[in-house]
């Protein structure tokens, strides 16, 4: 055994030999007159020599040089006798010990024993509640504490909250994920009882190394020692804990670093709270300008550079801007004009004829350049009814379309169902135009939407429609309806 492996009795027993044999070799030679005699007579004026030392007071030990036993630290010479003692050691129970080397050891894991953490399920619950969290979040803003009404649109569906869920659920098991390691690895834990082995160094290079704590149930100082050996163990060292209680805390660099860094991380969020609770009259900093800042007039504020004092200019009159002169009021409107005479009370009392223009639906479609009754336009019209009606309407137009089926499984204060278009079978062809341009009841407008030849488009498939669901037997050809009879 060498005398790394020796304990403190053993070291203790062998001085306890050694002066038990120097004082059999004094009292086995005896002393001469003339070394009694310059034992006697100092040389050179020194002093006496001093006294011999007192007796050791009982039960006195003195300071230890190294704490508690932390366990041993074995080195093996390759990747391959690390992984064999690695087996051996599982073998014999030990739970408390780990293998250290320089690189990623193949078969080192099953050799170890090593289960599947915990880790794996830990994070499946911080996704878990990342999931939920979305989703409560998004239920309780939009669909419980603040309901929002959108044309009878459901208040909760989950297709529409899946990209925050998502997010959620990724943040969450990620920051789990962080801490759990953390904690389930007992870190941070800057220094460790075998960083005090100079062979230990090794270990980032060319060095394999076994080390069994001394807390392991197993553990047995003179037994484990042996083990290693016998396992293949090139070298085998005591390792103890450094008795100075500040070798233990984390390196003060380290720690300012650390709060800077997170002093540092929390400066945004100060200046964005500050921002949020105070006022100011000056602009906010702009990195990147942009047009942000440049020489302009703000809608609704004052101006010093027109004589009205005003920002906002009003239209020069009679301009019109360029491409928006809609003077077509059949295709632009649905309206056509039609000459009227009316009897009217004159400036001296008389009652004189008076011609007027009034507006009325048109009853027939717009013929221009932009707007022909073909099949081409009667599938334009199909394809745009599909994208723009239908969720409401139905593609039959029959009221059964998707939106109109959800209100009326969910009850919707105020939803007016949406009408069959065979309702609008009377209605001129000006005035369903009309009611595309700018909606009814909870209808919304579509005029910003849907250019006005797609409109005329639409009354065209809607009148197509309606023929198909009123049809007679006088609208079939004479040489088709023995056919159909049959």
């Amino acid at each position: 055994m060498s005398d790394k492996d020796q304990g403190p009795e053993d070291t203790r027993e062998g001085e306890d030999e050694l002066a038990h044999e120097g004082e059999a070799e004094t009292a086995s030679e005896p002393e001469t007159d003339s070394e009694a005699a310059s034992a006697d007579e100092p040389e050179h004026d020194e002093p006496a020599a001093h006294a011999p030392p007192s007796a050791p007071v009982d039960d006195f030990e003195p300071p230890p040089k190294d704490g508690p036993l932390y366990g041993v630290l074995a080195e093996y010479d390759s990747p391959g006798a690390l992984k064999d003692a690695a087996a051996v050691v599982r073998d014999a129970g030990f739970t408390k010990w780990d293998c250290y080397s320089p690189f990623p050891v193949h078969g080192i894991d099953p050799a170890m024993g090593i289960r599947r953490t915990i880790l794996p399920w830990i994070i499946l619950g911080g996704g878990l509640t990342g999931l939920m969290f979305g989703i409560g979040l998004q239920w309780w803003t939009n669909a419980f504490h603040w309901p929002w009404i959108v044309s009878g649109k459901p208040f909760f569906s989950v297709p529409a909250n899946i990209a925050i869920t998502f997010e959620a659920t990724v943040l969450f098991a990620g920051l789990t994920a962080f801490f759990s390691m953390w904690i389930l690895n007992r870190l941070p834990k800057p220094w460790h009882p075998f960083f005090r082995n100079d062979r230990f160094v090794k270990v980032t290079d060319d060095g394999f190394f076994l080390g069994i704590e001394a807390e392991d149930a197993k553990f047995d100082h003179e037994r484990t020692a042996a083990l290693l050996r016998e396992a293949g163990a090139t070298v085998v060292e005591d390792c103890h804990i450094d008795p100075d209680p500040a070798k233990k805390n984390m390196p003060r660099g380290l720690m300012a670093l650390i709060v800077m860094t997170t002093v540092i991380a929390l400066v945004p969020f100060a200046f964005i709270a500050r921002a949020r609770a105070s006022k100011s009259d000056k602009p906010h900093w702009h990195i990147i300008p942009d047009m942000d800042f440049q020489p302009k007039q703000k809608a609704q504020t004052e101006s010093t550079f027109f004589p009205d004092g005003r920002a906002d200019r009003m239209p020069v009159d009679g301009t019109v801007a360029r491409g928006d002169l809609d003077t077509d009021d059949h295709f632009y409107k649905g309206v056509v004009y039609d000459s009227e005479t009316v009897m009217e009370t004159n400036a001296m009392g008389e009652q004189v004829p008076v011609t007027k223009k009034v507006a009325k639906w048109a009853e027939t479609f717009p013929s221009n350049d932009k707007f022909h009754v073909d099949m081409q336009t009667m599938k334009r019209g199909q394809e745009r009814f599909h994208i723009y009606c239908s969720p409401c309407h139905g593609l039959a137009g029959d009221g059964q379309g998707m939106v109109a089926r959800r209100a009326r499984e969910v009850p919707t204060k105020g939803w007016t169902p949406p009408a069959d278009v065979n309702v609008a079978i009377r209605e001129p062809h000006g005035q369903i135009f009309n009611t595309i341009t700018h909606g009814i009841r909870q209808m919304p407008a579509y005029g910003p939407q849907i250019p006005p030849e797609d409109r005329w488009a639409i009354v065209l498939y809607v009148r197509a429609l309606q023929r198909s669901q009123n049809s007679t037997m006088d609208d079939v050809p004479p040489q088709e309806r023995a056919q159909i009879r049959q």
